[in-house]
């Protein structure tokens, strides 16, 4: 009989347990938002390299079309490491690419992203809440980094994701795939 080893089956046990933990709800976003759920999870890769695995965590109610009118947090789990600099610039640059983007402060965003968010290392995770009616907060694995009471700012940023204009549309589509509705 080919048994599988003692140490094959705990490896196995092991990956499959690293997997769903990988996915389980952060501290944060329990204590943030009580009754978030999980609607959709995806790993973003640029030209075959792995950047980020990407969460979002909704409240019941969440509407897609009008994602700026809804609580949630998007989680990114960083599979590189990335400057402030690199991080910031890139969203300001998405954010641009948006539905009323050109017009927007976007100068003084990037100097508050800076803030926000520090050099990152490989494992590090950056947590956005989207706070409908005032803007985003901002956690680096799990510890408050910055705020910006700004909903445009809110609009835009969480639009690099969400909005139907963005530039990584299967994204989008892999964390709303549970979502349902408009």
């Amino acid at each position: 009989m080919n048994r599988p080893s003692r140490r094959a089956a705990l490896g196995a046990l092991l990956a499959l347990a690293a997997k769903g933990a990988a996915w389980a709800q952060p501290l944060e976003i329990a204590a943030a938002m009580p009754g978030a759920r999980m609607g959709g999870s995806a790993r973003f890769t640029v030209w075959g390299f792995d950047v980020y695995d990407a969460a979002l965590w909704i409240a019941p109610g969440f509407t897609p079309n009008a994602y700026e009118r809804h609580a949630f947090a998007l989680e990114l789990g960083y599979l590189r490491d990335f400057s402030s600099e690199a991080i910031s610039s890139r969203s300001i640059e998405e954010m641009r690419r948006l539905p009323g983007g050109v017009q927007a402060p976007l100068q003084s965003w990037y100097e508050l992203l800076r803030k926000a968010f520090p050099d990152l290392r490989r494992g590090d995770r950056i947590t956005g809440f989207h706070r409908p009616g005032e803007g985003a907060v901002f956690m680096v694995n799990g510890q408050t980094t910055g705020a910006i009471q700004d909903v445009e700012f809110a609009r835009l940023f969480f639009g690099i994701w969400l909005s139907p204009h963005t530039s990584e549309p299967r994204l989008r589509l892999a964390l709303l795939a549970r979502v349902g509705g408009p």
